[in-house]
């Protein structure tokens, strides 16, 4: 199934990304864009990474081949309604959400008569909107592809061409073990971090000056992920809340055990624990899915 146009509605970050890296390694793909957001869309029109800016849903995706929702997942059903009128009949329907399974049922209950092909691409910064977008985002990196049961083959095969050509490496998984998967690897992950860094804020004995003053250690790279879009993460976290929830409640009984072995002093409990999760760094290192460079490559 040739594509010759694509459509993205939302040009935050990740939509922004998809734009310029078509536009980068897909030079024969037109790409239309739209953005609820008047602001947005004016912004993205001045940064032409699109080569047309819609003013409403329905007339961004008119004729297109592929149409990327690139919103809080939270908002994918009513983007997906405002779409239907304007897309032809053959129109393939992915998404960039973080959690699949409710992002799936939603769209397909909204598109019947569409292929819906969901899509995670498991890329991005803590930066928002359409200026922190670059072409290089998805290079290397994986893109979770979740098609439903019965999904026409020619559009799964669309989809993950797709995405293979803007870098990205590709995987095909079930909806519901792609949401527990990303529930241990970024979602909990995020969870944490908004709360040390909540909880540092809070601390009375903890002034801010002091708090940014020595954040030279772990607590700044908490910040990092603590300042990803809160609206976006808002919806992930309700969206996939049933894996979100087993995933910290395991979180919270390994964190018991630790703190049991801090209490008693269990220094061998203790060095085991960071033995094997040193391991794990080595391994995502090894795997390329991260720098070994000091301080994780920082330019100072």
């Amino acid at each position: 199934m040739a594509i010759g146009r694509v459509a993205i509605v939302g040009l935050g970050l990740i939509g922004s990304s998809v734009a310029r890296a078509v536009k980068a390694r897909l030079p024969g793909v037109a790409v239309a864009g739209y953005d609820a957001s008047d602001a947005v869309r004016v912004e993205a029109r001045a940064l032409g990474f699109c080569d047309a800016v819609a003013d409403g849903a329905a007339a961004a995706v008119a004729d297109a081949d592929l149409v990327v929702l690139a919103v809080p997942v939270g908002r994918m059903a009513d983007a997906a309604a405002a779409i239907a009128p304007g897309l032809k009949a053959d129109a393939i329907i992915s998404d960039v959400g973080s959690s699949k399974a409710g992002v799936a049922a939603a769209l397909a209950k909204a598109l019947p008569d569409h292929a819906v092909i969901p899509a995670h691409p498991v890329a991005g910064t803590e930066n928002s909107g359409p200026a922190a977008g670059f072409a290089t985002l998805f290079d290397g990196r994986w893109c979770i592809v979740t098609p439903p049961a019965g999904a026409p083959q020619d559009a799964v095969t669309a989809v993950t061409s797709f995405w293979q050509a803007l870098g990205a490496r590709v995987e095909t998984m079930d909806a519901a073990h792609h949401d527990m998967v990303l529930a241990v690897t970024s979602h909990l992950p995020h969870l944490i971090a908004y709360t040390i860094v909540g909880t540092a804020s809070e601390l009375e004995e903890v002034t801010e000056s002091e708090v940014i003053k020595y954040s030279a250690g772990g607590f700044r790279d908490f910040t990092r992920i603590a300042a990803s879009d809160p609206v976006m993460w808002r919806d992930v976290f309700l969206a996939n809340k049933d894996a979100v929830l087993a995933t910290l409640q395991r979180f919270n009984e390994d964190l018991t055990v630790l703190q049991q072995a801090i209490r008693r002093g269990d220094g061998a409990r203790l060095e085991e624990w960071f033995t094997r999760t040193r391991a794990i760094r080595r391994s995502i290192i090894e795997q390329g899915q991260d720098d070994a460079a000091p301080d994780f490559g920082r330019k100072h």
